[in-house]
């Protein structure tokens, strides 16, 4: 099966994507999905953050306060790394977990953080969605009722446009009209199927 990693910047509308990919019948392996499971009370992830974080991290009724994890991560890279070697390594093992479980000719795996994390390695080919700065800076605004001044140091704090772009196999230009969006996406449909179908698999 075709592994197809998706991700963009934030606000560059990667949930938009995979919903029209899934309106394709091709199925989503979602990064972000499987890290909020990870991290629900019981699991052993939650736990490993307490310890690392602290209870401060925690609601009354022992779920995960992820404002205040955020604020502890955000502003401190050391901190950040920290989360990311907890949660990183057991969402890419169920990622593949799922995918194995899969049947098709091609999968999307959305991950955020595909790039940072060198996700790039795991899967077949790398789709970047895509918009100007200025589109994505008030999409963020609009959907996260953040200040402009929170929303810019999140954008800034992720890879560049630049460097996403350079490392892209394929890009969605989400700058506009949502029908040609749609329209990228079926003929990237085609092109992958079409690949999945030549493929030669690996020994």
């Amino acid at each position: 099966m075709l592994t197809i990693g998706l991700t963009g910047g934030i606000g560059c509308g990667k949930s938009t994507v995979c919903r029209l990919f899934e309106a394709l019948d091709v199925p989503i392996v979602d990064a972000d999905l499987i890290a909020r499971q990870l991290v629900e009370p019981g699991q052993p992830a939650l736990q490993d953050i307490v310890a690392a974080f602290g209870s401060a991290v925690l609601h009354a009724d022992g779920s995960l306060d992820r404002a205040a994890l955020r604020a502890k991560v955000f502003a401190d890279p050391e901190q950040k790394r920290r989360l990311e070697a907890i949660l990183h390594p057991l969402v890419y093992t169920e990622i593949a977990r799922q995918v194995e479980g899969l049947t098709g000719s091609y999968v999307i795996v959305a991950v955020p953080l595909l790039l940072e994390t060198d996700g790039d390695r795991r899967v077949d080919r790398v789709l970047v969605v895509d918009c100007p700065p200025e589109n994505q800076l008030q999409r963020v605004l609009a959907r996260d009722g953040l200040a402009i001044d929170q929303a810019r140091a999140i954008i800034a704090s992720q890879l560049s446009r630049e460097a996403r772009l350079a490392r892209a196999d394929d890009v969605l230009d989400n700058g506009g009209d949502p029908d040609r969006l749609a329209e990228q996406v079926k003929s990237l449909h085609n092109s992958y199927n079409l690949l999945a179908s030549v493929r030669t698999p690996t020994a």
